[in-house]
């Protein structure tokens, strides 16, 4: 592995990182698409930075990108309170509106400045590797390193220092209020850390996989887990592994080293998003299928409940007179027996003790409408599910 091919993959994992610690609280805001209109609209931001320092290295592009990503997030709230449009249009309507500006700042005044898909959308990180960082004639390496360690390390360090004040205005605006944190102070200091990471990403990787490791790590995580510090940890994780494999698809398969890793996240997202126990696809369905079965068990102990005459406890009424296939009817049988609800003898079914007892409490539940605690009653009387 040469000297380049380990620097790609190390400006490429900061980014990962850089991007899941700001991403992962989008995520959890419900302001995921936000990102990707910071990543669009910092545009102009960038060009009148250059306008007035003509130096694509100068930290007020960054400085300028970072001011241009809090005036979309301003503006698309602004759209947004006057109740109007909702979020998504108002998004809609503000970042193709700076990006353009940005372009036509670029058409009108640097006709020569080449705007093509590599350099704004997809990044070349291949390149990075030869814009090199000297200091009085000693090479420290990419300067894209430089930048996006330097991000990382302020992120973090906000991160570690205002960690309590973030999480709390995330999940309770009210109580951080009341407790002295500002919300609205929090918001834009994240939205200013997501603009200053965009932009310092945004060269060397491009704006879709800037949005890619904003989001996808942190919509992974988020499916794995319900607590915060293990959502980050996870975020990192996967966005380091996105692009580490992402790199190597690229190298095998010869294509956009930024387009593989994004096409590898959404890969992975994809694999969380059907297999993640509880909150996946899979799991899902499987919950879904085992509560009709419950639900099913639940209206038969309630009919033998409500009929003593044999005929009605009969096994073969489940397919004559309610109805049931005989799949159905199995399943449900089999897990009333499992959980000795009922007994069996010559086809008439006749409800235990137990049976019983489940069957008065469901009615209790179901009559005073308390459906929160009817999965409580089930896993005391349940030692086997549907």
């Amino acid at each position: 592995m040469t000297s380049a091919q380990i620097e790609i993959q190390l400006i490429a994992s900061l980014v990962a990182i850089a991007c899941a610690i700001p991403g992962t609280f989008l995520v959890l805001r419900k302001m995921a698409m936000i990102s990707d209109a910071i990543s669009h609209s910092i545009l102009p931001g960038i060009v009148a930075g250059f306008f007035l320092t003509h130096d694509l290295n100068s930290p007020w592009l960054i400085l300028l990108a970072a001011v241009t990503g809090i005036i979309t997030v301003f503006l698309v709230e602004f759209i947004q309170k006057t109740g109007l449009v909702k979020e998504d249009t108002a998004i809609g309507l503000v970042f193709p509106a700076l990006f353009s500006i940005g372009v036509i700042m670029i058409a009108k005044n640097a006709n020569d400045v080449h705007l093509d898909v590599d350099a704004v959308l997809l990044g070349e990180l291949a390149f990075a590797p030869f814009d090199r960082l000297e200091v009085n004639g000693t090479d420290l390496g990419p300067k894209s390193l430089w930048v996006i360690g330097c991000i990382l390390l302020i992120t973090v360090a906000l991160l570690i220092t205002f960690f309590k004040e973030l999480k709390l205005s995330t999940f309770d605006k009210g109580l951080a209020a009341t407790l002295g944190f500002s919300p609205v102070i929090m918001h834009y200091g994240l939205m200013a850390t997501a603009s200053v990471t965009t932009v310092g990403a945004f060269d060397a990787v491009g704006a879709i996989l800037v949005v890619a490791l904003m989001i996808a790590p942190p919509a992974m995580a988020y499916l794995l887990t319900t607590d915060l510090k293990k959502m980050l940890i996870l975020s990192v994780i996967f966005g380091v592994i996105g692009a580490i494999a992402g790199y190597w698809v690229a190298h095998w398969l010869d294509a956009s080293i930024a387009g593989s890793m994004t096409s590898v996240l959404g890969v992975l997202f994809l694999l969380v998003y059907l297999f993640a126990p509880g909150k996946g696809l899979i799991s899902v369905l499987y919950r879904q299928k085992r509560q009709r079965v419950e639900v099913h068990l639940l209206t038969f102990l309630l009919h033998l409940q409500n009929h003593e005459e044999e005929s009605e406890r009969h096994v073969n009424h489940l397919n004559e007179h309610i109805n049931w296939q005989k799949v159905r009817s199995k399943s449900v049988l089999d897990l009333a027996l499992k959980n000795n609800m009922i007994t069996i003898e010559d086809d008439i079914i006749s409800l235990t003790k137990k049976g019983k007892s489940f069957t008065s409490e469901a009615i209790d539940y179901i009559i005073t409408n308390k459906n929160a605690a009817i999965e409580e009653m089930k896993d005391r009387f349940f030692l086997f599910r549907g």
